[in-house]
């Protein structure tokens, strides 16, 4: 981990969460910090949809009487943070992103909102995202689109956008995304940072807005994997609100990214679906990446994936069609509050039929238990792309015709909706720049519930190579 400096901004979480409690900053001068930083760049990066000024700074006045007097503190004491704008706080208006909801105060506060709380975090604001979550570029036509930290003339990725510029620009310590087909790990890799989406029913979902139930995820972005070891063993658990979350007991995940290592670890590299559109640029630095972790003593090992094509096809099919019901009323009486992107890309939805659906539904398990005997019997984590290309402008991905959007969403997604289908966790971690001076990543995917070994894994990448202390441009 980097040594804390006198800039909050370079700051980890961890290392802000640390100063806090050991009074050497106090949570208003990391919480007026953060607000300055956003005052200067929103502008620019159009990353937050509102901003919550006077709120924060008086729950980072509350904090600093906690530490005065000598409460007991959570792991996340003070710390400022920012959450897409789709994690529901009774009485506060949440958008997801939309004009449908653009007035919308729900009744109840979301599970993981309630467990950040108690972990001392406060909140600065509500994040920019794709329209309900649909879209893996960022583009927004209610909110704009919101900028890549490393070159504004860049998507973000979605649907997370916001999050991952937040943090990418170093507003906030760290957010909360979701990841229903790629949308917490496109944006971490095109914006420079680690995201993770844990395995399904992994973290409750109840009080964030579905997209499909069967594969939505909720999980944090953040600059390094300690600190998304951090945030993830607070929201993580089992939430009686949310049935299909699970039993199973938290490890600590924190503890897998402080002096990790690999030696002896399998790596598998696919042979075939992952690397099938990745540019030699990408490439090349992906494999830059494996060749630190032969160095670092792990063995890398090529595998063949079965059945990809059709998870790929059938991933589509489960998200679109638990989409299109969702949305299917609001389809039918406000057609023109959405974005025509959205809307064209729900409408596909309506089209299967419900013998595809089930078929979906009831293959998965099967193809989810021969995927882990065949790839995890090989190895013990997969090697892949996040983006196959480096990352487009916003200009070139603005599609209006509803062929090519389709296509577009099929390229970026390439490499992570399969991994929903499945359930599985995977976690985005930075992997240097490509020519355009953006960031590319790696992701790496494990049998379910192996978290702890996707942060071993990170943290000893991170250690060796320290892409991590690079600071976007002002």
């Amino acid at each position: 981990m980097s040594t804390a400096t006198d800039d909050p901004a370079r700051m980890t979480l961890v290392e802000a969460a640390d100063a806090v409690r050991a009074r050497r900053i106090s949570s208003r001068e990391l919480t007026e910090a953060s607000l300055k930083r956003i005052e200067r760049r929103q502008p620019a990066l159009n990353c937050f949809i509102a901003v919550d000024r006077d709120e924060a700074l008086a729950a980072a006045d509350g904090a600093d009487a906690a530490v005065k007097a000598g409460r007991s503190l959570g792991l996340l004491h003070g710390v400022p943070l920012a959450h897409k704008d789709m994690y529901y706080r009774a009485g506060r208006v949440s958008t997801c992103g939309s004009k449908i909801r653009k007035d919308f105060r729900p009744s109840h506060t979301a599970t993981v909102l309630e467990r950040l709380d108690a972990a001392g975090a406060l909140q600065v604001g509500t994040l920019n995202m794709s329209e309900f979550a649909f879209g893996p570029t960022g583009h927004n036509a209610h909110f704009g689109p919101a900028r890549n930290p490393w070159n504004p003339a860049h998507i973000t990725g979605g649907s997370s956008s916001g999050s991952g510029s937040a943090v990418g620009g170093r507003l906030v310590h760290g957010a909360l995304g979701s990841d229903t087909g790629g949308s917490i790990r496109l944006p971490a890799a095109a914006c420079g940072v680690v995201g993770i989406k844990a395995t399904h029913g992994r973290v409750s979902r109840h009080g964030a807005m579905g997209i499909s139930f069967s594969m939505d995820c909720v999980g944090p972005l953040a600059r390094t994997a300690r600190d998304c070891a951090r945030l993830l063993a607070i929201i993580a658990g089992h939430d009686p609100k949310d049935p299909t979350s699970s039993r199973r007991p938290v490890p600590d995940y924190e503890a897998a990214t402080v002096s990790p290592s690999v030696k002896g670890l399998k790596i598998g590299v696919p042979r075939n679906y992952f690397y099938d559109h990745a540019t030699a640029e990408v490439k090349a630095l992906l494999d830059q990446s494996l060749a630190v972790y032969r160095g670092q003593g792990a063995e890398i090992v090529e595998v063949t994936l079965p059945d990809h094509e059709r998870l790929s096809d059938l991933a589509s099919v489960l998200s679109t069609s638990e989409g299109a019901t969702l949305h299917a009323a609001w389809l039918r009486e406000r057609p023109g509050d959405y974005g025509a992107q959205v809307r064209a890309r729900i409408q596909v939805g309506l089209a299967y039929p419900a013998v595809r659906y089930l078929e979906a539904a009831q293959v998965r398990a099967e193809l989810m238990r021969r995927f882990v005997e065949t790839v995890f019997g090989a190895c013990d984590l997969l090697h892949a792309p996040v983006f196959a290309m480096p990352i487009p402008t916003i200009a070139e991905t603005d599609m209006q015709d509803s062929q090519g959007f389709q296509r577009l969403i099929a390229s970026l997604t390439h490499a992570t909706r399969t991994i929903n289908y499945l359930g599985l966790p995977s976690i985005s971690v930075p992997a240097g720049f490509t020519r355009n001076g953006l960031p590319t990543a790696f992701q790496l995917v494990g049998r379910p519930f192996a978290e702890v070994r996707l942060f071993r894994a990170a943290a000893l990448y991170e250690d060796a190579t320290r892409w991590i202390d690079r600071m976007p441009p002002e």
